[in-house]
């Protein structure tokens, strides 16, 4: 069988090539992720392109990206029509500066993760030296030389 870009796919064939199950495709578009139409039997239908949204959102799930981060840079996306390069392009700049962040968060953490994050364990001899007696502990709940710069001394 030959596929276009134009097929409406069933909830069942939209899961099988996601690799997810049925339960999930109806969350994603419950979140307003994706979008369906209906036929006049009142049954799902997927636009094929919506597989490369749920395929990014997937993606960005496994990422530990929350989906309102997906849903907020989703929502400059036309929902009636195949999204093109032009779309793309713009949600890709839009994104940019959330996975630009995250990816500084993620190397903050794996430069810290053997030292003292400032979360009150006390557990280690540099959290005695950079907090002593939890006194991060005094601005806020959590890992504060993680959460915040000015925490580092």
């Amino acid at each position: 069988m030959t596929r276009t870009p134009t097929e409406l796919l069933t909830i069942g064939e939209l899961a099988r090539r996601a690799g997810v199950a049925t339960s999930a495709v109806r969350f994603y578009e419950e979140q307003g992720l994706i979008s369906s139409v209906r036929t006049a039997g009142n049954q799902r239908r997927y636009p094929r392109h919506v597989l490369r949204r749920l395929s990014l959102v997937l993606f960005a799930k496994r990422l530990g990206i929350p989906l309102a981060e997906v849903a907020e840079v989703f929502a400059a996306l036309p929902d009636d029509h195949m999204p093109g390069k032009r779309d793309w392009d713009r949600i890709a700049r839009r994104w940019s500066d959330h996975l630009e962040a995250r990816r500084r968060e993620i190397e903050q953490l794996q430069r810290e993760l053997t030292g003292c994050i400032g979360c009150g364990c006390l557990s280690l001899r540099r959290c005695y030296v950079l907090n002593p007696g939890d006194s991060l502990g005094t601005r806020g709940s959590g890992p504060q030389r993680l959460l915040h710069p000015d925490a580092r001394g």
